[in-house]
């Protein structure tokens, strides 16, 4: 024990988890409270998912739950996890454990009743903190206290030992660091990611993707990401990416704080990559992301040099959103505070023109109605979008215009 408490967290007040706790109470100290949301209740930041660890075995804990009239799904029961679902929400139940075998993706375990033991196998010292969820006493085997309160994010034991376990570890050490990681850097940390970078070819395309989402979408990745250039742990799986990338998402964050605007998880993935649409579109597929993202990106990277000229233009065809990320990441020095000016505040406007409309000004039904609508927008877009009675205006001008070159063909 500690000697540090937990505090006061409306969580821990759920009359579900109350009744978990319970059905599981064991001759060993269990359940206990494991991982997140001990360390981020310490942190007074909100907590997502409560995760526990137990002495029972699993198909004891199932019994137990069932027999408290608490549904019990057996979501990785050969490893040790089952999900207690009440009052409508999921706590994950883990056995103590300790590892027999691993290649690096995937452990081969025994149950254990030793909670020092099954905290040495987690990964970092400021995730392997427990709490007694009645009493809030806190349990810290490996310093994650101090880590903590120090800002540091730190392996259990042999960094190479933790990493060889399991080599997604090393993403996860950036994406910490950029979660938790105010203090000093762990040098012995950075070097054994970095040596066992090799690992990351071992692993599938969707879990990498995943952990680098969530760490280009924490507040602040710049230093996470500038230690993994310079350590080469993109070689692997993001080779495109260049020494210049750190900088460049450097001055994104900053341009982002600038002009207040939300994290954009497309911008900033596009900080990291050359503005070249083949080499995007490879990567988005290498990485398996969604079409939806796919797109995003796409639509980004392929935009024509932002300006206040074109700016808006570029918000009509591609949403507001997609513009602001535009001007962001390309827009010029002189140019930018412009550009996000004019799409403060503005909405994208509706074209009310329609061919019908063409037709009665006297345009005959044809291919000529499309190609003529088209020339209409395009000069209200030119003139940066006047109100209705201009587009009516453009329409017969152009109308008239068609109607004049038909009858000189």
């Amino acid at each position: 024990m500690s000697g540090v408490q937990l505090g006061d967290a409306e969580w821990r007040e759920a009359e579900g988890l109350k009744r978990i706790v319970a059905a599981l109470r064991d001759e060993h100290g269990g359940p206990r409270i494991v991982g997140g949301a001990v360390r981020d209740s310490l942190l007074r930041l909100p907590v997502s998912d409560i995760d526990l660890a137990t002495t029972l075995i699993p198909e004891a804990v199932v019994d137990r739950l069932e027999a408290a009239r608490i549904k019990a799904i057996p979501t990785g029961i050969d490893h040790g996890t089952v999900t207690a679902v009440t009052d409508g929400k999921n706590y994950e139940i883990t056995t103590l454990r300790r590892d027999v075998a691993t290649d690096g993706r995937r452990a081969t375990v025994e149950f254990a009743t030793d909670w020092r033991e099954d905290a040495s196998r987690r990964d970092f010292t400021i995730n392997a903190l427990y709490a007694d969820p009645v009493t809030g006493e806190i349990f810290d085997y490996f310093g994650g206290l101090a880590d903590l309160d120090a800002g540091i994010v730190r392996f259990i034991g042999d960094p190479d030992q933790r990493i060889a376990e399991d080599y997604l570890r090393i993403l996860r050490y950036f994406r910490f660091l950029a979660r938790y990681g105010h203090g000093a850097v762990d040098a012995e940390a950075v070097a054994a990611c970095a040596r066992g970078v090799h690992g990351l070819t071992a692993l599938s395309r969707e879990r990498i993707a995943q952990e680098l989402t969530k760490l280009l979408s924490s507040p602040d990745p710049s230093r996470p990401i500038s230690l993994m250039v310079g350590n080469g742990i993109f070689s692997t799986f993001l080779p495109e990416v260049n020494a210049e990338a750190a900088l460049i998402l450097t001055a994104h964050v900053k341009r982002e704080a600038e002009f207040a605007q939300p994290a954009s998880l497309p911008a900033r993935l596009l900080t990291l990559l050359p503005k070249d649409v083949d080499t995007v579109d490879r990567v988005a597929a290498r990485l398996k992301l969604s079409n939806r993202m796919r797109e995003a990106l796409a639509l980004r990277v392929s935009a024509p040099p932002p300006d206040e000229s074109n700016i808006r233009a570029l918000a009509y065809r591609c949403g507001v959103e997609c513009a602001r990320d535009v001007a962001m990441l390309y827009a010029d020095g002189s140019h930018l505070a412009g550009c996000m000016k004019k799409l403060t505040d503005w909405d994208i406007p509706l074209f009310g023109i329609k061919g019908g409309d063409l037709i009665a000004l006297g345009l005959p039904a044809g291919p000529l109605v499309a190609k003529t609508l088209q020339a209409v927008e395009a000069i209200w877009i030119d003139e940066d979008f006047p109100p209705e009675i201009r587009q009516v205006a453009i329409a017969r001008a152009s109308v008239a215009e068609a109607l004049s070159a038909a009858r000189n063909a």
